[in-house]
């Protein structure tokens, strides 16, 4: 049965997105050579990935295809680690950390290269992604950020003065790092996308089949749905931040944290020119990240740390809308017609994390809101490590999992964390 699109969390793309594939949920039992769990875009990837190589996979998802955040995010496409190459580099040595370095920054150059090659429909735009620090005490890490890709020769400039006002019509800025391998998408669509690709190069995908158990089965692996089960050499966990506990310790490895968005009206075509308007993606530098676009039908998207829970309408979401309004005071007259949330999943390095606690079990998670890029790319190296790539190959290291001590107050912590962070962002300190 093909699943409900009323039955997707409240979301701007819920309602524009292309229509989901049919993925029926799994009835009786099979037997597969790598059995995924988790349809987004680290799962959906690694089954693309799988399939194109012959190598028979069934994805085993709770609700639909992007139902989590890879459905609900701001659609940005941004390359590269939260650390700078420097740092990776350092933290891991010159030949795996030059390798992460490469990789994340490629990571953007996958998912334009999937959407083109599958013909993916998700309003793809590869206008670039902005950093942008409007605080003096930001500025050093922009020129920092800047300066170590231009020596190691990617696309990106530093925006001052003139220059950056015409990239964002605002004066909120004094220094940005444009990348132009960067851009944005819609980000349901994508996943969407990714789920037909993934079936027609062929990959089982099955939506409404929650795995509850999972279990050692002699020499495979024996995952159980309320309706079949399923037998299989390798595993993937790709959960991120909707991890339960199929695995001891996994979900408290990382903290979940909703972000949330807010929508506006297609803008008049005379404010449409002045906000954004080479229609980069830009995500700010701060204690709180605050992140913005300007979809493909003129709508202004803004979305930042959220209340620790789901959002029903823009009405709740007042802070960011008015900070549109800060930003560009034009906005004042439009209309917010969309307010959402969803939960991503945060590590306490901001470095992605990549796990094999069994033989023949992986999982990777904790994308630190650049999933978009991050979670596909990942799921590409998944794919290599069950198709027997040695760890020691993979671009990213193969970690243990380390639970997070007092995670149980995990919701506490991070709202102190926000409220803290906006006013030291607030007073520049």
């Amino acid at each position: 049965m093909e699943p409900d699109r009323s039955a997707l969390p409240p979301s701007l793309y819920a309602g524009t997105a292309v229509p989901a594939p049919a993925t029926p949920p799994l009835a009786g039992d099979r037997r597969v050579a790598v059995a995924v769990v988790g349809a987004g875009y680290t799962g959906l990837s690694a089954a693309l990935h799988l399939a194109e190589q012959g190598i028979e996979v069934a994805v085993l998802e709770a609700e639909e295809p992007g139902w989590g955040a890879s459905g609900r995010n701001g659609g940005q496409v941004n390359p590269g680690l939260k650390d700078d190459p420097d740092t990776v580099e350092t933290k891991h040595g010159p030949d795996l950390g030059g390798r992460m370095v490469a990789m994340s920054y490629a990571a953007a150059d996958l998912v334009f290269d999937l959407i083109a090659r599958h013909g993916i429909a998700c309003d793809a735009m590869r206008s670039g992604t902005i950093r942008a620090a409007y605080a003096a005490r930001d500025v050093p890490a922009i020129r920092a950020s800047f300066a170590q890709g231009a020596r190691r020769g990617m696309p990106v400039e530093l925006l001052e003065g003139a220059r950056l006002h015409e990239a964002t019509g605002t004066d909120r800025y004094v220094v940005a790092m444009l990348d132009r391998r960067g851009g944005q998408l819609d980000p349901l669509a994508y996943a969407r996308g990714l789920a037909a690709a993934a079936m027609r190069a062929g990959a089982g995908v099955h939506g409404g089949t929650r795995v509850t158990r999972l279990s050692r089965d002699g020499a495979a692996w024996r995952l159980e749905t309320p309706r079949g089960t399923v037998r299989a050499e390798t595993v993937i966990l790709a959960t991120n931040g909707y991890t339960g506990d199929l695995w001891p310790g996994l979900r408290r490895s990382v903290v979940p944290v909703f972000s949330a968005i807010t929508a506006s009206e297609p803008m008049p075509a005379a404010l449409a020119r002045t906000v954004m308007p080479g229609r980069a993606s830009l995500y700010e530098v701060g204690r709180i990240t605050v992140y913005l676009r300007v979809d493909a039908a003129g709508r202004l998207l803004i979305g930042g740390r959220s209340v620790q829970r789901e959002v029903q309408g823009p009405a709740e979401l007042r802070y960011l809308s008015d900070y549109a309004v800060r930003l560009w005071p034009a906005a004042a007259s439009l209309r917010w017609t969309h307010g959402w949330a969803g939960r991503l999943a945060v590590t306490t390095d901001h470095y992605p994390h990549l796990h094999e606690p069994a033989p023949g079990l992986l999982a990777a998670l904790g994308y630190n809101g650049r999933g978009v890029a991050m979670a596909t790319t990942m799921g590409r190296q998944l794919a290599r490590r069950a198709a027997g790539t040695p760890a020691e190959a993979l671009d990213m290291p193969v970690s243990p999992i380390r639970p997070i001590p007092l995670h149980r107050f995990w919701r506490v912590g991070v709202e102190a964390r926000i409220v803290t962070g906006r006013l030291r962002d607030r007073l520049g300190i």
